[in-house]
């Protein structure tokens, strides 16, 4: 058994929000001593999870977003009494979300006030939502004491970054012939809702422009995502665009992100592994706020037009209209993407911090 202090975090339900996660863990690593961390999560984010050193073990949670399953929470908090755990943060807000804790017994039970967790935690935490302005900023207080200050700005030490697998890496440039020309990868799809989506035909027009200057362009998103990928590689009809959506494993995209020399993308789960592999990224926001979940990198080029009914945080436009999207131009994220490739990758290492 490990001298160390063992710490269970039960994380997020959303990819953005697991890489986010990152830098409380980067807190945590921090103390002395530091504990040994590990992290009940989904299924799915096993393979990020796998790309951050400070994890010493990821746990399988097999529930769906929104599924009680009482049984196999209980069953998989039992087993977890074995790890003697000592600490447990449970960064979602729900009361399902504080029962393996309970059920493993681990004395301290940290996190936010919400959905009748009195008894489920023990270290219940009030949300300053003024104080607590960003999502990030909220998964790094409950590792920090309740009444510590926080930085304005997330220092560098303790943004997100994803291990990278070199070998895997060659295999991925082999496979889909990256090498002389400059790759752009765009990120079309996101999950929550339409109301986060620059609409397929900017992105159609954004990758024609860069094909025709010579950019290799992959198109990454899940299987959910290929159709909305073939509205975008279609019309683009060249064949340096290429529609990887659901081609992919996680683990894939986070070293294709990093042999990116640029990535777009919405403000969406990969817009983070974007930030989080190292490249320079084009953020787009339309329904959300990038005040709210700013990509955690100085590598950054946010376009956000900030008209009066934004940001909503709706799932779908409720005035039909889409300006907050349909107001960016390609042209806009065309000059973004070229300010971007035209940042030497060293000059913007130094800028961030890194």
């Amino acid at each position: 058994m490990s001298a160390r202090a063992k710490m269970l975090v039960v994380g997020p339900s959303w990819v953005g929000d697991m890489v986010m996660a990152q830098a409380l863990y980067r807190v945590l690593v921090a103390r002395t001593p530091a504990p040994e961390i590990h992290v009940l999560a989904p299924p799915w984010s096993q393979p990020l999870l796998a790309r951050m050193p400070e994890v010493a073990r990821s746990i399988e949670l097999a529930a769906g977003h929104g599924e009680l399953k009482l049984r196999l929470r209980r069953s998989l908090g039992r087993r977890l009494r074995a790890e003697q755990y000592s600490e447990a943060i449970v960064l979602p807000r729900s009361l399902k979300a504080a029962l393996v804790p309970w059920f493993a017994r681990i004395p301290k039970r940290t996190g936010f006030r919400g959905e009748w967790r009195y008894g489920l935690l023990n270290d219940v935490r009030d949300l300053d939502r003024t104080r607590l302005d960003q999502t990030v900023k909220r998964f790094v207080a409950l590792g920090l004491d309740a009444n510590a200050e926080l930085p304005s700005e997330l220092p560098a030490e303790w943004r997100p970054r994803l291990f990278l697998d070199d070998a895997n890496l060659a295999r991925l440039r082999e496979q889909h012939g990256l090498g002389g020309e400059p790759v752009v990868a765009l990120m079309p799809g996101a999950e929550y809702g339409p109301a986060k989506r620059w609409p397929a035909p900017g992105f159609a027009a954004l990758a024609r422009s860069l094909a025709q200057a010579g950019r290799s362009v992959l198109l990454l998103g899940s299987a959910k995502e290929r159709d909305l990928g073939e509205e975008i590689r279609v019309p683009a009809a060249s064949a340096r665009v290429r529609n990887l959506c659901g081609e992919t494993t996680l683990g894939d995209v986070v070293d294709l992100l990093a042999a990116a020399d640029a990535a777009v993308s919405n403000d969406s789960g990969l817009l983070h592994v974007a930030a989080a592999a190292g490249t320079p990224v084009v953020a787009i926001y339309g329904s959300s706020s990038p005040t709210f979940t700013p990509p955690l990198t100085a590598r950054a080029t946010i376009l956000y037009r900030g008209i009066e009914c934004s940001p909503c945080f709706a799932r779908e436009c409720p005035l039909g209209h889409l300006r907050c999207l349909r107001e960016i131009g390609p042209g806009d994220v065309l000059q973004a993407v070229e300010r971007a490739l035209a940042t030497p990758r060293a000059l913007a290492a130094g800028a961030a911090g890194d």
